[in-house]
């Protein structure tokens, strides 16, 4: 008797185990979370030099001022910066190019930024995409640290703008506009004849 049982609860066991497993696994798998919600809209500027047939594009979450003090309070002084809002701006080119007096090879950067109250900014390529904003961050993976000099506008720019001007004598800059302040970043096409 004991040994019937026994097997009976062992058998009640074994057939509850897999009614729970077959139910487990009869689930729906849970769909991936939502992306974190974007506050800003996505921009995008490019260019395009038909010499060297290369193609830049800078992706951005373009923020807006609405009434705040955007460099030195909203946006510290001395700190990286994402250059826009969301994830890390990225900057792409399909050739070579000199930007801010230094080679960039072709492909995809991050592009972070690094304002100062004198007005000299730095400007750094970082081969780390996807960032979300600069939280995770890390200089070892920069590829390129450059220098430019921001100036003051008497009237603000409401919305974050990055676009380039046009193109003359094979160069061209990369503008980025905010509140009262404009930055210009110098780009040169490296190859303009391609049969050079």
């Amino acid at each position: 008797m004991r040994l019937f049982l026994s097997a009976h609860k062992t058998f009640i066991l074994i057939l509850s185990t897999l009614l729970l497993y077959s139910a487990c696994s009869s689930k729906p798998k849970p769909k991936e979370p939502n992306p974190v919600r974007r506050k800003s809209p996505i921009a995008i500027a490019n260019t395009l030099h038909k010499p060297s047939d290369t193609y830049i594009k800078v992706v951005y979450g373009q923020p807006y001022k609405k009434g705040r003090n955007i460099f030195g309070e909203l946006i510290p002084y001395g700190e990286i910066w994402r250059t826009g809002a969301n994830e890390a701006t990225e900057i792409t080119t399909t050739q070579d190019i000199i930007l801010g007096g230094k080679k960039v090879n072709a492909g995809t950067y991050a592009l972070f930024t690094i304002p100062r109250k004198n007005n000299d900014w730095t400007i750094v390529l970082n081969d780390v995409l996807g960032q979300w904003g600069a939280f995770n961050y890390n200089s070892s993976h920069d590829v390129l640290r450059t220098h430019a000099s921001a100036i003051q506008k008497s009237s603000a720019f409401e919305a974050l703008t990055i676009q380039f001007s046009e193109i003359v004598n094979d160069s061209t800059n990369m503008i980025i506009q905010w509140d009262h302040t404009e930055v210009k970043i110098p780009i040169i096409f490296s190859d303009s004849n391609p049969s050079s």
